[in-house]
């Protein structure tokens, strides 16, 4: 007989899917529908040059992921998580690789001039916050104890 006390703690996040899929889907449906029924968000000659800087903005993602490899743990959250990353981008925000993905996703809207991404944006942060973010840091406070606790309370989740 088996329960939930008695079970060995889960090796991985339990993430409900992978981030990227999460902003993917509903990026895909908003260009969907841009391409069935145009919408533009911003006045056409601001629509490249804003979406451009947001989407570079984006990419500060990048050094994140470099932090999790210099950690050589995995930024994956499928997989198990073998250091608690603190450096680089994590000395600012525990979560600095999903406000960039998050920056990427209005980049885009902004760059193809669409509306149609923007009103999925507020469920896709709820599902990150519920179904990644919260399970992830259970996870890591499962994992790392004490030292993800002291981190948790240094640093801000988003910014």
């Amino acid at each position: 007989m088996s329960s939930a006390s008695t079970r060995p703690p889960a090796s991985t996040s339990g993430v409900v899917a992978p981030p990227p899929l999460i902003y993917a889907v509903p990026l895909v449906a908003g260009l969907l529908l841009q391409h069935w029924r145009p919408m533009p968000f911003v006045p056409g000659w601001a629509a490249v040059p804003l979406g451009i800087a947001c989407v570079l903005f984006g990419l500060l993602g990048l050094p994140a992921v470099l932090a999790f490899h210099k950690a050589k743990t995995s930024p994956n959250p499928l997989r198990p998580s073998t250091a608690v990353v603190t450096t680089g981008p994590y000395r600012f925000s525990r979560n600095p690789m999903y406000v960039g993905i998050t920056l990427l996703y209005v980049g885009v809207a902004i760059w193809v001039n669409t509306v149609w991404p923007l009103p999925f944006l507020p469920v896709i942060l709820i599902v990150m916050h519920y179904g990644v973010i919260v399970r992830e840091e259970a996870y890591l406070e499962r994992t790392f104890g004490e030292e993800y606790r002291q981190y948790r309370q240094r640093v801000r989740r988003w910014l």
